[in-house]
């Protein structure tokens, strides 16, 4: 598990570039969305690897058996 990270960097001019990371798939559009409209209108997005991976969940069951 990963340690997930908004950083941002406001320049002088009064934009606001937001990276994400730690993140994985399209839940960072969630994670931003109120941040994003409290900032004003969003100018341009760049998805990262990140956005376009998957959660993949693994899952295993184990039989065991005694004999006597």
């Amino acid at each position: 598990m990963s340690m997930e990270t908004l950083e941002f960097i406001i320049y002088p001019d009064g934009r606001v570039q937001e990276k994400v990371t730690g993140v994985v798939g399209q839940s960072c559009t969630v994670v931003t969305a109120a941040i994003e409209s409290e900032l004003g209108h969003v100018v341009s997005q760049e998805q990262t690897a990140e956005y376009f991976a998957q959660n993949i969940e693994l899952t295993a069951t184990a039989t065991t058996q005694a004999t006597w």
